[in-house]
């Protein structure tokens, strides 16, 4: 009985009338983030080109990621953060943030600067996350080149550590492709208290010390909110 139903089930799949699960996409070795400001007057407008830009981007092949924020206390700042399962599959999304950069073009105040990141330190987010209710911290960190080593060893600790902080939705670390003194880290924290407790932590703390001293460019740390 068991193998007839086994028979039965293939001959439908081939039959093509149960359609088996779509995959999920791979774990992405692309991360984008694009970074652009409009007049503050047009940020409504704007938020609602990206929201159904997110939501048509989600559904391309091998995109694990889109999610669109807007700056907190800065209306006419956004950022974008992309990850993609492999470089054809970002080379195949080109002309659609091209299409997208083109119909914004009218609003731009600075258009889109993006950047090209690999991955660092990447986990998945807690079961119970609310990404679309959370706080999000985009940091770029800029360290002189001899240094690069001892920063790409010390955000994967940090990322590692902060995790474990209450209220963390997620904290990842990447490195620019082309460019491995450039490195950025994707926060997203349940509020604001969180996220400031998490920065008067002992290894937040120590990481920012020994941090300094390799600098090349101020610690840019900016929050965020969803685009809904």
């Amino acid at each position: 009985m068991r193998s007839l139903s086994l028979m039965l089930l293939s001959g439908a799949l081939l039959a093509g009338l149960i359609q088996p699960a779509q995959s999920q996409p791979a774990t992405p070795s692309i991360y984008v983030v694009a970074y652009f400001e409009v007049a503050p007057a047009n940020s409504r407008k704007i938020a609602g080109l990206l929201h159904q830009f997110a939501a048509a981007t989600r559904k391309e092949d091998g995109n694990a990621e889109l999610t669109a924020l807007h700056e907190i206390g800065r209306p006419g700042r956004f950022a974008i953060v992309e990850a993609w399962r492999d470089k054809a599959a970002f080379d195949a999304h080109g002309p659609a943030m091209k299409a997208l950069g083109d119909k914004l073009q009218p609003w731009f105040l600075a258009p889109f600067d993006p950047r090209q990141f690999t991955p660092l330190s990447i986990a998945p987010p807690p079961a119970d996350t609310n990404l679309a209710s959370a706080m999000w911290v985009l940091t770029h960190v800029d360290v002189f080149p001899a240094g690069k080593d001892d920063t790409a060893k010390m955000i994967p600790q940090l990322a590692e550590d902060s995790r474990k902080d209450p209220g963390a939705q997620r904290f990842d670390g990447v490195v620019q492709d082309g460019h491995p003194n450039h490195f950025h880290l994707i926060e997203a924290w349940s509020d604001r208290h969180a996220f400031e407790a998490n920065a008067a932590t002992d290894h937040t703390k120590a990481f920012r010390a020994k941090l300094v001293p390799f600098e090349g460019a101020l610690y840019d740390e900016r929050l965020y909110e969803m685009v809904k």
